[in-house]
């Protein structure tokens, strides 16, 4: 007699069903083999812890000055210090700076002090400050020991500030401005490309006009001009507002332009024209249908306007126009290196902020091809 499995896979105890990814699934599976955009991808995440608690990270107080040393140079971190009897003992430390005269520059220059040690340790005590606005706390990752001690890592600004530190809350400014004005030309983008794909006609029309002449616009002077506007006696606060709706600006252009492409193509299928009969207002077709199918092509693209914002707002600053002191940000700091005096006898003004934009944007352009090939469905 003859028995028919009905089901062989659950008849059989060792034959194991597939794995049956979903689209998000699918898009993570090939994210991960774009190795550069995977490494990316934690670079980026670095820097945005670096910006959320800035302050465990930081040195010294960013606004805490030293007279005796202007432009001093970074200080090497040496691990074995000499006893007394020649042998070497492991220990962090770094070798205090002093000032002897350089008779062919005839200038006073920097230099290490062999017989000034300065403890370096982790977790140590330092200036308080309040994690995330909330909880008290005066423990710092990394620094001198003492209190008393002053490390320059990167070296030092004219005002004898600490760079390290000043980059590293310089962080949070210009990588919060390029979030939140992608967040900012995302709501624009999205719904103005919406509207416009969505009914056509005269509405389409008079979008794309205004996009077409946002887009003729050049890019820096219109900046500058809407930058100019803002009142010098104004509070950064509401400074660093104003910039981020200035680097908005621009960005939401493209969006609404590929937005209105994919609604085009989207606005008779039949999935739309069911949610439709359904009884669906249009914004609910929209915002519930139209946007989640493409969702992932959205996010690839706002992950590659980030780079451009934070240029936007670097360069903004860098030429005066943008946010001021005492504003710490990237592009303030690049402003300090604009003079070719400084460049030379302090370069590290320019080159440790430059290389952290560097850095900065490199990843989150990476991250950002990796996120839209993974998004593409045609894309092996």
């Amino acid at each position: 007699m003859t028995h028919i499995i009905s089901n062989p896979i659950e008849a059989t105890d060792d034959v194991a069903m597939p794995d049956l990814l979903g689209p998000w699934g699918l898009m993570w599976r090939k994210f991960k083999r774009h190795k550069i955009a995977y490494v990316s991808m934690y670079i980026v995440g670095i820097i945005y812890i670096l910006a959320l608690f800035g302050e465990f990270f930081t040195i010294s107080d960013i606004d805490k000055t030293n007279a005796r040393a202007p432009f001093a140079p970074p200080q090497a971190i040496h691990f074995f210090v000499e006893n007394d009897d020649g042998s070497s003992a492991f220990q962090i430390h770094a070798k205090g700076l002093k000032l002897e005269l350089n008779r062919e520059e005839r200038r006073r220059i920097f230099v290490e002090d062999p017989n000034k040690i300065i403890p370096l340790g982790f977790f140590v005590q330092g200036y308080e400050y309040k994690i995330l606005g909330l909880v008290s706390s005066n423990i710092h990752l990394f620094g001198p020991t003492k209190a008393t001690d002053n490390f320059y890592f990167l070296g030092a600004d004219r005002l004898g500030r600490d760079i390290a530190s000043r980059i590293i809350m310089g962080t949070r400014v210009s990588m919060s401005i390029g979030l939140v004005g992608v967040l900012v030309s995302l709501l624009i983008g999205v719904s103005l490309g919406g509207i416009s794909g969505y009914y056509g006609g005269w509405i389409d029309n008079i979008i794309q006009r205004v996009i077409e002449f946002i887009r003729s616009i050049p890019t820096i002077p219109l900046w500058m001009g809407l930058a100019a506007a803002i009142p010098l006696g104004w509070p950064p606060l509401r400074t660093y507002f104003v910039v981020t709706l200035i680097v908005s600006m621009i960005g939401w252009t493209g969006l609404a332009r590929e937005v209105r492409g994919k609604f085009l193509s989207l606005r008779n299928e039949d999935f739309i024209v069911a949610a439709r009969l359904d009884g669906l207002t249009d914004w609910e077709v929209i915002w519930k249908h139209m946007v989640p199918s493409f969702s992932s092509h959205i996010i690839a693209s706002l992950t590659l306007a980030v780079p451009l914002m934070i240029l936007a707002e670097t360069s903004l600053s860098f030429l005066g126009i943008g946010l001021q002191p005492p504003i710490v940000s990237w592009g303030t700091l690049l402003k300090e290196a604009q003079n070719i005096r400084t460049i030379i006898q302090a370069p590290w003004l320019l080159i440790a902020p430059g290389t952290m934009i560097v850095v900065a944007v490199l990843a989150l352009n990476f991250l950002g091809d990796g996120l839209r090939d993974a998004a593409d469905p045609n894309s092996h």
